[in-house]
């Protein structure tokens, strides 16, 4: 079967998993069980099955079970396309995680090319109303999904801009010590900021495309220091200009890493922030299937899906609508809850898994 989907999954000493083994399909998968007993880190493992640091952004350290302290593994059989790949994903010895792919060292990055996978959890629930950092992040990795090289691109000009920042802190005033650096980051951070441009055009079209039962929210790229410059070399001017200003505040005051992601619920014309927390979760579930949507177009599959406790937030009216977009659409979607109740709409349209705890280990059982 073409497509986008794990057929298989084992986990070893992987946060509360000890050893865990599944064998799946293309279905969804609903996954159950009270709290505390593991579903999260089930799940966070399928998001390592794509670049970066996963869902949780956490350290290789920090997902390895304790008290055995041993490492960790993950590995996968994950059908991409037409093909298959044997992904394997480990970290030892307290050192950094480590990517093996059909029997092949290679890259994070690399994982890119293979896999598109989307999360929505818990901690994204106030985006709307904290900081613009949160906001950056959730649309980058909306742009990576799209464009995998934004993530490089992202890293490269991080990188520059700290070595900008040096400068600036120790009060180097010579032009010459900037113009390498300012040249890397006018690069970089036009590409990013065409990047985040295309994939927000990407993700109107797919809700003005798509009937859906949940609010479209309109978006838009905002500055916290005027617009982001037109192109590298307006923007490189703008980076030589504002010195004398990033001076007296000792960091970069103008580039991407300023933007902010404004968006309002269309049909009321209420800004998001200003939304009830039930429309707030309501607008990003909507986002997270336009962008599901918009990948199955451009990636040529839909992405695999990773949404914790979202039933819970989602009247049932809400929630049945939610299950029959993800079945149309054709995607995996791994989705927990705290009772198999959460799930009853979905039947045998899905694959379903208990996870219960004993001794501080999790137990996992399909069903």
């Amino acid at each position: 079967m073409t497509g986008l989907y794990l057929s298989s999954l084992r986990l070893s000493h992987f946060r509360s998993h000890k050893s865990a083994a599944l064998t799946l399909d293309a279905r969804p998968v609903a996954i159950h069980g009270p709290n505390g007993a593991g579903k999260t880190n089930l799940i966070e493992a399928v998001s390592l099955f794509s670049p970066g640091r996963g869902m949780r952004r956490a350290a290789a350290q920090d997902m390895v079970r304790r008290p055995e302290a041993l490492g960790w593994k993950l590995s996968g059989v994950l059908h991409s396309l037409d093909r298959l790949h044997e992904v394997e994903i480990w970290a030892e010895d307290g050192g950094a995680r480590q990517l093996r792919i059909d029997d092949k060292a290679a890259p994070q990055l690399a994982l890119g090319r293979l896999a598109r996978v989307l999360w929505l959890v818990p901690s994204m629930d106030r985006l709307w109303i904290e900081g613009a950092e949160g906001r950056r992040r959730f649309l980058d990795r909306v742009t990576m999904s799209f464009l995998p090289s934004h993530a490089e691109a992202v890293l490269d000009f991080d990188k520059a801009m700290r070595e900008r920042n040096r400068l600036l802190k120790d009060q180097v005033r010579d032009a010459h010590w900037y113009l390498a650096v300012e040249a890397q980051m006018a690069t970089r951070g036009a590409e990013i900021d065409a990047g985040r441009r295309a994939a927000l055009e990407e993700l109107h079209a797919a809700q003005a495309e798509a009937e859906t039962a949940f609010p479209v929210a309109e978006l838009e790229l905002t500055a916290t220091d005027g617009e982001m410059p037109g192109s590298a070399e307006d923007y490189r001017a703008a980076l030589a200009e504002s010195r004398f200003r990033d001076l007296v505040a000792g960091r970069t005051l103008v580039g991407p890493h300023r933007a902010d992601l404004y968006g309002v619920y269309s049909a009321k014309g209420v800004p998001a922030k200003d939304c009830s927390t039930g429309e707030q979760k309501a607008l990003l579930v909507s986002l997270i299937l336009a962008n599901a949507r918009a990948l199955a177009k451009s990636f040529g599959a839909p992405p695999i899906l990773l949404l914790d406790e979202v039933a819970a937030h989602l009247d049932a009216g809400r929630r049945a609508a939610l299950y029959d977009e993800i079945c149309g659409l054709g995607a995996q979607a791994w989705m927990t809850g705290t009772g198999p109740e959460l799930f009853a709409e979905l039947g045998p349209r899905a694959q379903h898994i208990e996870v219960t705890e004993e001794g501080g280990t999790s137990q996992v059982s399909p069903l």
